[in-house]
């Protein structure tokens, strides 16, 4: 189906490069002209009901999208979750029922709920559990913090009154479908990884060697020479470790 017009702006392409055009990211570039569908993550329209018109592909994620025809006359896109049919009637607010695709905080959500469209910090938007076929469950309520078990495993405190929307992001089924031939890949932006061993040394520090040869070190490199293999990339102090009360595994 065609998407809504008034909510869609056509996606800039930027090959993987900065401002002064120079390759930033590797690997990127070629992909097919794309409309950006603009979603609604803050879920905000209070007591609201909307139906839902279509259920549609977006090129820019894993998981369909959803029309919302709001009694209001207004329109929006949101994440389709698993289940959501058209005709559908949904509702965000404080106090709604417990049914899929609507929305409320995450203090009126019982323990055990599948949720999505979770945000971290009330009124910015939802952030997290936005892939296809995820969901989180709230796993206990105390001193105003909500423990959410999210799809990685990963434990995190977030304040009860976030919002978050009811069941499971829908499309899980993606995961199975398979690329048949290289210009799949390459309509989607994605363009070829040549593997470091075949390259020369002075391109990888892992190139050089006659024939079929090891990376010779103990541990693998970036074409930069950093260590690839258990090094950590995250932050030593970042702002969300008080937030977490148990790694992903």
């Amino acid at each position: 189906m065609k998407s809504h017009k008034k909510l869609t702006k056509i996606l800039a392409k930027h090959s993987g490069r900065d401002e002064k055009g120079r390759v930033s990211v590797r690997h990127q570039g070629g992909r097919e002209k794309r409309f950006l569908r603009e979603i609604d993550w803050k879920r905000r329209k209070f007591d609201i009901p909307a139906r839902v018109a279509s259920l549609e592909y977006d090129p820019n994620r894993t998981a369909n999208i959803a029309l919302l025809y709001y009694a209001d006359g207004e329109k929006k896109y949101i994440l389709a979750p698993e289940g959501l049919k058209v005709n559908d009637e949904i509702i965000s607010g404080q106090k709604v029922a417990l049914k899929i695709g609507n929305s409320l905080p995450l203090k009126n959500i019982p323990v055990g709920t599948a949720i999505h469209n979770l945000e971290l910090k009330s009124g910015k938007g939802a952030q997290t559990v936005r892939a296809a076929g995820t969901s989180a469950q709230i796993l206990a309520k105390e001193k105003g913090m909500a423990t959410v078990k999210l799809a990685s495993g990963e434990q995190r405190l977030i304040p009860l009154n976030c919002l978050a929307t009811i069941g499971q992001v829908g499309n899980a089924f993606l995961k199975t479908v398979k690329l048949v031939r290289a210009g799949q890949k390459r309509h989607r932006g994605v363009r070829p990884s040549v593997r470091g061993v075949s390259m020369d040394p002075s391109s990888h520090p892992h190139g050089g060697g006659e024939g079929r040869s090891g990376i010779g070190m103990p541990s693998p490199k970036s074409p930069w020479g950093k260590k690839t293999l258990g090094k950590k990339t995250r932050k030593s102090k970042k702002y969300s470790d008080q937030s977490i009360i148990k790694r992903r595994k």
